[in-house]
């Protein structure tokens, strides 16, 4: 198991410098001033931009640049924003809001993905199936901000279970209704992957032999069944967790979240290079450390993905 891990760790490291160096390249490639841009219609007199290019080495070359940067990385040091905040700061701020965003709507997605799931592949072809497949083609075929907008009505304004914004309260209990939102949005694809799983593990050999040495089917679903099914459902999942840090800037807005969407997103409108690059690169590094986590998983779920050289 320790090889498996190193060879894991190992295989992150271009991974990490590959994406940081696309992804500067593409803010570097960026056109306009961004100096310019912060000053909006004002034009500042030539001292004071010279002195604002030095000091955020934009005169430099690219490679230049990129090395100013991945030593800031290396030093715990993300940088700063044209506006004089440290992006740490900013980061501390935002990240724990959109996370706990994220952990919520994944739990929500994940529950709801595999109690549906299983039950409609252990049904298949009923009225709850059929009924199960008609939602989430409903929800797969919904825009967020549909689903959102129509949450926001009836869930809060109409029924008021929940408040309709967000705002400066972000704890658990104030996520509620954008995480709703966003495990339905995300649900229906995990719902009928773990579907689908389960009708195939179902038919494997190993099933039938757990039957037929008299084993009960509250015994063989949760042991040969679940266990083996869980694979596609949880490599979903762990790509949504991605996906969420990242691109629930619509959400967030609707609801008034303040995340690392929106913050996101105001950076990407001034030109913002080093809120974006080190937005982005804290994200990467997330989703690599979620994708290790996943692919150990695998290796206690089907100990024979250990083995695969």
């Amino acid at each position: 198991m320790l090889g498996y891990i190193l060879r894991r760790v190992l295989q992150l490291i271009p991974v990490f410098f590959g994406s940081t160096l696309l992804i500067y390249f593409l803010v570097f490639a960026m056109p306009g001033d961004p100096i310019l841009a912060l000053f909006g219609d004002k034009t500042p007199n030539a001292a004071l931009l010279a002195s604002l290019q030095d000091q955020y080495h934009l005169n430099d070359p690219f490679i230049v640049q990129y090395f100013y940067y991945i030593t800031g990385i290396f030093r715990g040091d993300l940088g700063d924003t044209f506006s004089g905040q440290s992006v740490n700061d900013v980061l501390a701020r935002t990240l724990p809001v959109t996370g706990r965003l994220a952990v919520m709507a994944i739990g929500i997605e994940f529950v709801l993905a595999i109690i549906i799931g299983t039950v409609s592949a252990l049904r298949k072809g009923k009225i709850f199936d059929n009924t199960a497949l008609v939602v989430s083609l409903l929800f797969v075929a919904m825009p967020i901000f549909v689903l959102a907008f129509l949450a926001q009505y009836f869930l809060a304004i109409q029924w008021g279970w929940f408040s309709p914004t967000v705002g400066a309260q972000n704890d658990w209990g104030d996520l509620w209704l954008p995480a709703i939102v966003l495990g339905l949005s995300l649900y229906a694809t995990s719902m009928r992957l773990m579907r689908g799983s389960v009708i195939d593990t179902l038919n494997q050999d190993w099933v039938r032999t757990a039957y037929s040495k008299g084993m009960s089917r509250r015994q063989v679903i949760p042991t040969h069944v679940l266990r083996n099914s869980l694979i596609p459902v949880i490599t979903n999942s762990a790509t949504n967790f991605g996906v969420l840090l990242v691109g629930a800037t619509v959400t967030e807005g609707i609801f008034n979240v303040p995340g690392v969407g929106n913050t996101l997103f105001q950076a990407t409108l001034r030109h913002e290079g080093p809120t974006i690059v080190s937005f982005v690169t804290v994200f990467v590094i997330i989703y690599v450390l979620v994708n290790l986590v996943i692919d150990l998983l695998y290796g206690l779920l089907d100990p024979r993905i250990r083995y695969v050289k």
